[in-house]
């Protein structure tokens, strides 16, 4: 879920524009809480579920409101703050693994207003990995429709791509091994304990997927684990799961240590 809480009027009208874009970009609800009531408890009752915040507010009020319930860069959903023009957005709150940053800069091109990204190590060149899951025997066609479609939303090109990932029961998976063939980049498999490992930073828990394959989610897992794996450091979403018919794709970004 995606919470977007408005304490003014401006506030509100700058929200309204909000839900409009969010839907049409993520799988997740989009809602407005307009001055919640009591609004420290709601707020952190929010958090505490994992749902993503956009708080158009000041920023010592969402830092007040969140600094009591805050646990771990590795666990705190992402948290974005907003002036009431919406000129600049700021990530609060798990900028690199939470993804907060890429989601700030993403919704900064929307509005046309200014990310303001403090996070350390933004000079240096990311890694991207594509992670990807699949019904067994997948067509070749589903798979590169798909993701090309996610290197189009991420501004990403085929050699951005660092390497495919997935889950190690698709080691065989012709679809994939071809793919990865295809992009001239090496193909990786992981099993459900080291996957299991990126559990929260998913945007998304599937519970069929977990009762089928043993994790909450194969593309956005396989893709968190490879680029970490890659470079020694955190890695983040910069795509979530984006799915066809028989497949599902996502993106992470990691620095270099």
């Amino acid at each position: 879920m995606i919470r977007v809480i408005a304490l003014t009027e401006a506030g509100l009208k700058l929200a309204k524009e909000l839900i409009t874009k969010l839907e049409m970009e993520h799988e997740r609800a989009v809602s407005i809480e307009f001055k919640p009531q009591p609004f420290k408890e709601r707020v952190q009752d929010f958090f505490l579920n994992g749902d993503r915040l956009i708080l158009i507010c000041a920023m010592g009020i969402a830092v007040r409101t969140l600094a009591p319930v805050v646990k771990s860069k590795y666990e705190d959903p992402a948290v974005l703050v907003l002036d009431e023009q919406g000129k600049f957005i700021v990530p609060l709150i798990s900028g690199h693994e939470g993804g907060a940053n890429h989601w700030a800069d993403d919704l900064a091109k929307k509005l046309k207003s200014q990310a303001v990204i403090t996070t350390a190590k933004p000079y240096l060149k990311p890694v991207y990995t594509l992670g990807m899951g699949c019904e067994r025997d997948c067509p070749n066609d589903y798979l590169v429709e798909l993701r090309d479609q996610c290197l189009i939303k991420s501004g990403l090109q085929l050699s951005d791509i660092h390497s495919v990932h997935s889950i190690d029961i698709k080691s065989d998976e012709r679809g994939l091994i071809w793919l990865a063939n295809d992009m001239q980049r090496p193909f990786r498999t992981w099993g459900k304990q080291a996957l299991s490992t990126v559990e929260n930073q998913l945007s998304t828990k599937s519970e069929y997927v977990f009762n089928t394959v043993g994790v909450y989610g194969v593309a956005e897992s396989a893709a968190l684990l490879g680029a970490r794996n890659i470079t020694g450091d955190v890695a983040e979403l910069i795509l979530v799961k984006h799915k066809n018919a028989k497949a599902t794709c996502a993106i992470a970004r990691s620095y270099p240590l």
